[in-house]
């Protein structure tokens, strides 16, 4: 059954100001407020007790394929130097 307005206690004072309240969407239809949100597959969150812990381990991901690819030029120079002879 629907309440009408006349129906329904009001118990805030008048001061309050509830104009400018927004309403939080949850799940998937949410803003999100700056940052990225990634969805882990259970069996890759069990792994992880927090997001600092997956961030570490992305960074730590990263540096090692930076390093990878700053090797990489260099043996496929010594590779041709060699192959030249």
């Amino acid at each position: 059954m629907k309440m009408d307005k006349s129906e329904m206690e009001d118990d805030l004072r008048t001061e309050y100001d509830l104009t400018s309240l927004r309403v939080r969407r949850l799940g998937s239809g949410r803003k999100s407020f700056g940052g990225a949100t990634v969805r882990l597959e259970p069996d890759v969150a069990e792994m992880f007790p927090n997001a600092d812990a997956v961030n570490e381990a992305l960074r730590f991901l990263i540096r090692v394929m930076r390093d990878n690819q700053a090797l990489a030029p260099a043996a496929q120079a010594n590779n041709s130097n060699a192959a030249d002879d």
